[in-house]
């Protein structure tokens, strides 16, 4: 490879930032990879993520001729936070589908956990058609109410305290997931924290996201999510960590009743969070799913 392309490769890795209005206008922190004349492929993560955990997946699928953008969820990473606190599952599918309609034309959607949920709402509860596909990430409209109530605990055991130290902060991640390799660097775990005039670092997200009035609470929109579900028409693929906490092969199966014409892969040894334990096995499942 001559010095002008390795270079112009690295270039392409890069990605461009900017930010984009979400519902009400809120503004949205965003990456994106690749040419933006191509078709569009938008990324939603899970709740306490950033953009970040899809670099990965992002950076490959715009080498294979798609536009790949990774958003901050609102009140998460580097996007604005909520004035009202307002984290409700139905505000954040109108913020998919507000960014959606600004695209050059209806994206992939890529979404995992909260990203999904969202999604799904976006898609099953707008009269036309959202999104070009759909692509779930270990989430489905019934949950493991173990998993949620782990994941809940982990994410609101130090909001107020934070960690004295990153290293800190990885010790907690490592008991919370002992399966995962730990990375040999703490470089893009300091992109989920802040730290703060105390000197402690918290994590990357609005602390109402898990505490306030306005949370989340899936079963606040159970029958919506479900009933979305069921009227799903697009393309739509099921990715599933095989030992996910939150999604059993029983509710995947559940989610398959409910929408037949879906694709479905489960990735061996992979948790909840497929991209970061297992991200070339998905990125291929991704790219073998868009090609199709």
């Amino acid at each position: 490879m001559s010095t002008s392309t390795a270079a112009e490769a690295q270039v392409n890795l890069s990605p461009k930032n900017f930010t984009i209005d979400a519902h009400n206008g809120m503004k949205i922190m965003a990456d994106a990879w690749g040419n933006p004349d191509d078709k569009p492929i938008l990324f939603a993560h899970g709740g306490g993520q950033t953009r970040h955990a899809w670099r990965g997946a992002a950076q490959v699928i715009s080498q294979r001729g798609w536009y790949a953008i990774a958003i901050d969820m609102r009140g998460h990473g580097d996007s604005a936070w909520d004035k009202d606190g307002d984290y409700q599952m139905g505000t954040f599918a109108k913020d998919i589908i507000a960014i959606s309609k600004q695209l050059k034309e209806k994206p992939v959607l890529v979404g995992a956990s909260l990203g999904g949920l969202s999604g799904i709402l976006a898609e099953g509860g707008s009269e036309e058609s959202v999104f070009a596909a759909l692509i779930l990430v270990d989430i489905t409209p019934r949950m493991d109410q173990g998993g949620v109530d782990k994941i809940v605990s982990f994410m609101t055991d130090k909001v107020k305290a934070g960690f004295g130290s990153i290293e800190e902060a990885a010790d907690a991640i490592a008991k919370y997931n002992p399966t995962r390799s730990r990375p040999k660097n703490n470089k893009g775990l300091a992109k989920n924290l802040r730290l703060h005039d105390d000197g402690r670092y918290r994590w990357h997200w609005d602390p109402r996201f898990m505490t306030g009035d306005k949370r989340p609470r899936s079963d606040n929109y159970q029958d919506r999510i479900i009933g979305a579900t069921e009227s799903l028409k697009l393309p739509t693929l099921l990715v599933r960590g095989q030992m996910s906490d939150l999604v059993t092969e029983e509710y995947a199966q559940d989610f398959l009743k409910m929408v037949p014409h879906a694709k479905y892969t489960d990735v061996k040894d992979a948790g909840h969070m497929i991209a970061g334990d297992k991200n070339d096995i998905f990125t291929s499942a991704v790219i073998e799913f868009l090609e199709a």
